[in-house]
């Protein structure tokens, strides 16, 4: 490892995964912690547990706000495993000087967001530092859960599952760059920021076959991906040519040398169901978003790899992203 932390150890890619591996999962083993799930899994399966922390610049941005992000990040992990949030702890750290006006906004929108998911903060902590103590505000939001179905797993993803996303990706990503660089677009380019544990719950409702659900933040589209070919010791074949990609995200990723695979969500996510329940799942996520789309299945060539599939029917690994993406996206 490097001697130093960077920027790059940070954006969910594969130096996010080193940092976590050698140093905290070093430390702190444990069965629970060892299974690197969006939310651990505890009491018997009965519940889920999970914690975030949000650093996000700017606070505010087209469609969302640091508040906002808080609440949906942690509900969301907490419905990747199939349950549905009920109790929230809200630590926030305040920099001096901090607009008052501000920061009622953000309470505002941590109400709005919690209100969606049927949950409630039940405990908090606040603290104000000195001036450059911290960049205006620090979030951080802890989840417990009520596990509605279990065994959805990012290690229970079987041969000849069908891999679906849930709308079009990278928006999130793009837009905090776009804002928080001073590019001017003419566009509607916003954020994908969004609770899902509603339509998780009508996935859930439906009794679907689901394996695995993960909603793409840091390290995008490619990093959840990667994470369940290794964890499944299964290959995931990719087509690209149906990744659903909007043409401003696509513009931006051209323009700068991105890939959208790789840009931050904050209310897009992946789910692996058999393939019988395949078109009974797009159809339910079509509900939300007219560009779910079917995009992976998985299979049993070069286990532990993902393979990207390109409309003229060449092959190549997408990789896990590496050096520093998008540092601050949430």
């Amino acid at each position: 490892m490097d001697k130093q932390i960077k920027l790059a150890h940070g954006n969910g890619g594969s130096e996010n995964n080193e940092l976590i591996t050698k140093v905290f999962y070093e430390a702190f083993k444990n069965d629970i912690l060892e299974k690197s799930e969006d939310a651990a899994i505890i009491e018997n399966g009965k519940l889920a547990f999970c914690t975030d922390s949000f650093t996000i610049s700017p606070l505010f941005f087209n469609g969302g706000d640091i508040g906002k992000i808080s609440i949906c990040g942690t509900c969301n992990d907490l419905a990747m495993m199939g349950a549905k949030p009920k109790y929230l702890s809200l630590a926030v750290i305040i920099e001096e000087g901090f607009s008052f006006e501000m920061l009622q906004k953000i309470v505002d929108s941590i109400k709005k967001e919690l209100a969606i998911n049927g949950a409630i903060i039940v405990t908090g902590d606040t603290k104000v530092v000195p001036k450059g103590g911290v960049d205006k505000i620090f979030i951080n939001t802890t989840g417990i859960g009520e596990v509605l179905q279990p065994n959805i797993s990012a290690s229970n993803i079987k041969e000849d599952d069908v891999i679906i996303v849930s709308r079009d990706i990278g928006t999130h990503g793009a837009t905090i760059f776009a804002q928080r660089e001073g590019i001017e677009l003419q566009s509607n380019l916003k954020s994908d920021c969004s609770s899902l544990y509603p339509t998780v719950k009508k996935l859930l409702d439906a009794n679907l076959k689901i394996n695995a659900l993960r909603d793409a933040t840091r390290g995008g589209v490619a990093a959840v991906l990667n994470e369940w070919a290794k964890a499944s010791s299964i290959c995931i074949e990719v087509e690209e040519g149906k990744i659903p990609i909007d043409d401003e995200v696509r513009g931006l990723c051209e323009i700068l040398g991105f890939e959208a695979t790789a840009l931050a969500n904050e209310g897009t996510f992946l789910i692996a169901v058999h393939p019988d329940d395949a078109i009974s799942t797009l159809n339910i996520l079509k509900e939300a978003n007219s560009n779910a789309s079917i995009i992976a299945k998985a299979t049993n060539n070069h286990k532990q790899k993902v393979i990207l599939k390109s409309s003229w029917g060449t092959q190549t690994f997408l990789e896990t992203p590496t050096g520093e993406l998008l540092p601050r996206i949430c």
